[in-house]
């Protein structure tokens, strides 16, 4: 039951929104598409500003991922995955997935090519990806475009919330499947 009540609502959520969000801007009589141009101007002025930040992020997980501390990391924890059924597998993608969303993507696009797109793996995988945030791009990103200097509880908040969203990815889906 469950299980079908979740196939529909994915079924319907985009269409739903994409028709939703205009008919309402109708029925309060707001310009659309003048409201989108203007936030779409917006924007790229924030891209422009974001882009110093963008380019320390990216630069400084290529160099976690290219030294081979993702690998030490990972074997770190296999004991502990091991204990509680948290496949192995997945570490690296939570890991990768507070970090980059590119790096992310790729490593979901390798574990779905490997264990295949119907595989626990696979969906564990792509539920992941799906169910969290790249943590230090947003906040990298976002605090520096606003100049925010001290992010006081917004890390460990985050990376909390990073973990729920792991282990929560791998509940619910040994729970559907």
């Amino acid at each position: 039951m469950i299980k079908t009540i979740v196939e529909q609502i994915s079924l319907w959520a985009i269409p739903v929104l994409l028709v939703g969000i205009p008919l309402v801007g109708l029925i309060r009589k707001v310009k659309v598409y003048d409201v989108f141009i203007d936030g779409a101007k917006e924007g790229f002025v924030v891209a422009i500003k974001i882009i110093p930040f963008l380019v320390g992020i990216l630069v400084a997980i290529g160099m976690f991922r290219a030294s081979g501390a993702m690998d030490l990391l990972t074997a770190g924890l296999k004991p502990l995955t091991d204990a509680t059924g948290f496949p192995a597998e997945l570490v690296p993608l939570a890991i990768l997935r507070t970090l980059t969303g590119s790096g992310s993507l790729a490593f979901t696009t390798d574990l779905v090519k490997t264990h295949g797109a119907d595989s626990l793996i696979g969906r564990m995988a792509a539920t992941m990806y799906g169910s969290s945030e790249t943590t230090f791009f947003v906040l990298a990103v976002y605090f520096g475009a606003v100049m925010v200097k001290r992010t006081r509880h917004a890390v460990p908040a985050a990376l909390i919330g990073d973990l729920v969203a792991a282990i929560a990815t791998v509940a619910v889906c040994y729970w559907l499947m």
